[in-house]
């Protein structure tokens, strides 16, 4: 059994789409992230950072002691080492799913989470930072356009998870008002993954669905969410207060 400690983000998403794709038996441990629920000094002792998704594996492939990752793109590499599933042993299709797989989570991820926090959080007045990031963003998601105009999936022939890193992308995309129709290699892309009997399985799990506050594209957060969400609980959480 692997708990799955969840928020229905782009981030967590990937975690239970791998989990039904490998089979692996898991339960879903859920947070509301605007209340603070990451906050807990216990979920601090499973993620030091505080931050969703993480997995606790009861069953390690060695038969010891429980295994804790954290970080969307480790939890990927250890799901995908452990089933022998959408990895490449060695060679360049190994070294083409991690290129990717560390490109989604050193930049596409956070360059549309950066735009995402000034378009739908952020006071009023920031238009400079929500032009830069959400440029940024557009770059990165033309970089995937010209990729998939030449390849069926983002690390070559084969479905691996550097998609499943991607893909849940989309919704985060849709919220911020950018048309994947602009993309047409990317949206048939997005179409192919989308109807994998696993990520659709995923997707119609109520337990994994997205409240509506995460999902609108203005949000108005009272003092105490800011607070959990970007301000001082945040802060404190890591420094033990």
């Amino acid at each position: 059994m692997i708990d799955l400690h969840y928020s229905a983000t782009p981030n967590g998403q990937k975690i239970a789409i791998m989990l039904e794709e490998i089979g692996a038996p898991h339960r879903v441990i859920p947070y509301d992230i605007f209340e603070g629920d990451q906050l807990s000094a216990a979920f601090g002792r499973i993620n030091p950072n505080h931050k969703l998704p993480a997995i606790v594996d009861r069953a390690p492939a060695d038969g010891g002691d429980p295994v804790t990752v954290f970080e969307s793109g480790a939890i990927l590499q250890y799901l995908a080492e452990k089933s022998g599933r959408f990895l490449p042993a060695a060679g360049a299709p190994r070294a083409a799913t991690l290129s990717w797989l560390t490109w989604q989570v050193a930049g596409l991820g956070p360059m549309g989470g950066q735009a995402s926090h000034f378009l739908r959080y952020a006071p009023a007045g920031q238009d400079y930072a929500a032009a830069r990031y959400t440029n940024e963003l557009t770059r990165l998601l033309t970089v995937l356009e010209r990729r998939l105009e030449t390849s069926a999936y983002v690390a070559g022939d084969d479905y691996t998870i550097a998609d499943i890193a991607i893909w849940p992308g989309r919704a985060s995309a849709f919220v911020l008002g950018l048309g994947l129709e602009e993309w047409p290699a990317m949206h048939r892309w997005f179409e192919r993954v989308g109807a994998r009997p696993a990520v659709a399985r995923a997707m119609a799990r109520e337990d994994l669905k997205a409240p509506a506050k995460y999902v609108g594209r203005h949000q108005q957060l009272d003092d105490r969410e800011w607070s959990n969400m970007f301000g001082d609980a945040n802060r404190a959480a890591v420094r033990g207060d």
